[in-house]
Parts: C-alpha cells; structure tokens; sequence
C-alpha cells in the first residue's frame, strides 16, 4: 500500500535510545516504515513494540513476522487501556509521527483531498460516525468559522462560513466538488494552499485530532518511565504547540504547576532545545518533509498529585 516514507526516520529512531528488553510504542503505525527501523535498531534484544493505528487498512503492514511487535487497532488516545490489556503500565519511548499517511489522501473515496472528487468523508477510523459531510451541513456558522479560523488559520473563515451555511440551505453539500464549488469565490492566496488549510480543518474537526493528542500526551506522561523518550514529529502550528506546551509544563495548555514549596513541576527534560528540521537533501527528496518538526523529551519524575 502507498503509505508516506517516514520522515526523520533515523533522528525518531535514535532519539528513542532504545534499550535491551525496552517497552516501545509507535502510535502512528500507519505502513510500519518507523516501527521496522525499531525493530531493526534493537537487532536481537528482546524488545516490546506496539503500533496503534485506528485506521483498518494499516493491518495489511503488520509485523507479523518479528514476534516482538504487536499490532493494536486503536485511536492512541485508547494508549493506556489498550497497553494495560497486555499487561503493560510503564514504557521506555514512545513515537509520534502526526502526519496524514499519503495512502489515505491517495484513496478518493476516503475524501482527504480536494484532488479527488467523492464523497465528503475524512474519518481516520471508517467507523466513526461524524463526517466531514456532517461538519459542514450542520454546524452553525459561528462553529464553522471557528474550525476554519483554529486548525486551518483561513484567513476569511467568517465569510467562507457564511457562504457554505448559505449554500446548504438551496442543496446538501455531500461531495468534495460540491464544497470546492462553493469555496472558489472565497480562495484567497494560492489556491492549493488555501484549500490544504480548508481540508486540514475540517479533517482535525472529524476525527478530533486535537482532543486525541492532548488525551495521548497525557497518557504518555503517566506511562513513560524516568529516563523514557517521548519523540514527537508534527506537521503543523496546532500540534507544535502542544507538543512543547507538554514538555515544558507537562500539560497541554501550557500551565505551569508548582508545588506548596513553589518548585516547578517539570516532568520532562527538553532533549531538543530547538526542533530537529529535516535537511535541505531530505526536503528535496520528500516535498511533505518540509513543515516536519522534531521534538524530543526525557522523562525525569513521576506526575506529582
């Protein structure tokens, strides 16, 4: 299956500092490119590694063959409940990859990409029940434009709101064509662009992409033991963000926690003081490589209560 070579895939793979007899999880399995270099950097340590991936098709990349890795098919955000029914509460590292695997933007009837017409989809897990179809036929303006304005920084998402509110009173809007034909008045800058920010919107508003990250941070915190990695790579502003909010804080907002002394709760020491960006060779050779950021931490200490 045509799923995205993995970017950064050495410098994830190093920063886990991976570790005989070491409990690893890849939450974004999606084709297994990350997980196979796991597997292959411990060479014949009896590691543990889960991949989760919510997606169904991304069981067709099992690593059936290497005993030490277990498929899990779940949305990360299910990370502890899952683990725990293999009898797991603490790990080593986890990995991170938060880009959209291009074997779901290749499939039309998916409905990821404006490039294809079909129906307005865009679930990560086909189970879900809420469609991008469901997001723009029946939240108000007022959300929409909250959508548009938060996870895709459109930069008219008033007027375009109030445009796809007005259209769907004449006719649903049910396929990617018909939102494209109601978007084109309204594209401002360059068009590819404008309706990458659109699609991303809507795509992190269906599946919850936000809401998911924050539970799997979380999560991660709770389980990683001291002297664990936690190694992010993210894609855009949204989960950048997060991503160091965690690090430097511990929770997703940012919000510096003191104990009755004043000491700062710090779960993580900052591996990466700056992000690890891909390199101009490696951008050259894989154009979705270009937004990547890395970020690494190292837990220290356990949550305090």
């Amino acid at each position: 299956m045509d799923y995205h070579v993995p970017v950064l895939a050495d410098e994830c793979v190093e920063q886990l500092q991976i570790r005989p007899e070491g409990v690893y999880v890849d939450v974004t399995f999606g084709g297994g490119g990350h997980s196979r270099l796991i597997l292959n950097k411990a060479g014949d340590d009896p590691i543990r590694l889960f991949g989760f991936d919510q997606d169904e098709d991304a069981r067709a990349n099992d690593l059936t063959e290497d005993d030490r890795f277990t498929f899990v098919a779940a949305n990360f955000r299910h990370l502890k409940r899952y683990l725990r029914l293999y009898g797991v509460t603490q790990i080593d590292g986890l990995l991170a990859d938060l880009g959209v695997s291009s074997h779901q933007f290749n499939q039309p009837e998916r409905g990821f990409s404006f490039r294809f017409d079909a129906d307005l989809d865009m679930r990560m897990g086909t189970a879900a029940d809420r469609s991008a179809a469901d997001v723009v036929n029946q939240y108000s303006a007022e959300d929409l434009q909250k959508v548009f304005g938060e996870y895709g920084e459109v930069r008219n998402s008033r007027t375009l709101a109030q445009a796809i509110v007005q259209a769907r009173e004449e006719k649903s809007i049910a396929t990617i064509n018909d939102l494209l034909n109601v978007m084109e008045p309204y594209v401002r800058g360059q068009r590819p662009r404008y309706l990458a920010q659109v699609f991303q919107a809507l795509r992190i508003e269906v599946n919850d992409e936000i809401g998911a990250l924050r539970e799997l941070f979380e999560q991660a915190t709770e389980l990683l033991k001291p002297g664990g990695r936690l190694v992010v790579l993210s894609y855009h502003s949204l989960e950048d963000r997060m991503t160091k909010n965690i690090l430097r804080s511990g929770n997703a907002e940012g919000k510096v926690n003191k104990d009755f002394y004043g000491n700062i709760d710090r779960p993580y020491k900052i591996i990466t003081k700056k992000p690890i960006l891909p390199t101009e060779e490696e951008q050259a050779r894989n154009s979705r490589s270009r937004s990547a950021k890395l970020r690494v931490g190292e837990r220290v200490q356990e949550r305090s209560s």
